[in-house]
């Protein structure tokens, strides 16, 4: 089973300590009751499984919503529910600023509206919790230290006339004069890769979203993002 999920920052200024974070969201509730083919419906989003361990924050974001499906010939909208397991990461590096970090597992539509909401959920207003950004040198030496099993590379910012990205599929990519010369056209946005440490088949974006192609639990995900990726950020 593919596991996703994508890696947001919080707002340093607004008060991002774990304690604070949990102490907001503890509890929390909301419910909106709306009318469909005259039948009331209540559509609930709650916050549960909210617990405190060291450095990390973890919790289940779940929510109601109205799915539309077709039935006999129509088109009818049924309640359903989705949950998202996530968790805050207290980052400190020495002689750097501490960062509160955000991973939200789901796809990364769905991750990104998740992390609107618990920006207004914490801080009243979106935009408190905003995508990551790995600078692409720091990319870059993380692939070349993974890269004797690279299967994808896309590069992007690409200075070609008419050409907006580039990509190479194969195996061991890295090791090849022709990723040499993509490299000195664009930066590298998206790899697949087999991680050394973990032995798992990763794919990471620059803007945070990671995928382990390899049979793993929601836990095998959970550490490798806080091994190998939240240190790129």
């Amino acid at each position: 089973m593919v596991l996703a999920g994508k890696i947001f920052l919080v707002d340093e200024d607004v008060g991002a300590d774990l304690q604070t974070l949990a102490a907001k969201l503890k509890g929390f509730k909301a419910e909106e009751r709306i009318k469909e083919d005259d039948k009331d419906i209540s559509l609930v989003t709650e916050i549960k499984d909210l617990r405190l361990v060291g450095d990390s924050l973890y919790g289940t974001f779940i929510q109601d919503q109205l799915l539309e499906v077709y039935h006999h010939g129509g088109r009818v909208r049924i309640p359903t529910t989705s949950e998202a397991p996530f968790f805050f990461v207290r980052h400190e590096q020495q002689g750097q600023k501490g960062r509160t970090v955000l991973t939200v597992m789901e796809k990364k539509a769905r991750a990104n509206n998740i992390a609107n909401q618990l920006s207004k959920m914490l801080f009243i207003t979106t935009g408190r919790i905003v995508e990551v950004r790995i600078e692409p040198a720091r990319f870059e030496r993380f692939h070349e230290a993974n890269f004797e099993d690279t299967k994808i590379i896309f590069f992007d910012d690409v200075n070609l006339p008419n050409i907006k990205k580039l990509s190479l599929y194969g195996s061991a990519l890295g090791n090849t004069s022709t990723y040499l010369e993509h490299l000195k056209h664009g930066k590298i946005w998206y790899i697949v890769l087999k991680s050394k440490r973990h032995g798992a088949v990763v794919g990471v974006t620059r803007n945070g979203v990671v995928t382990i192609f390899s049979k793993a639990t929601k836990d095998d995900f959970i550490e490798y993002v806080k091994r190998e990726i939240i240190d790129l950020i």
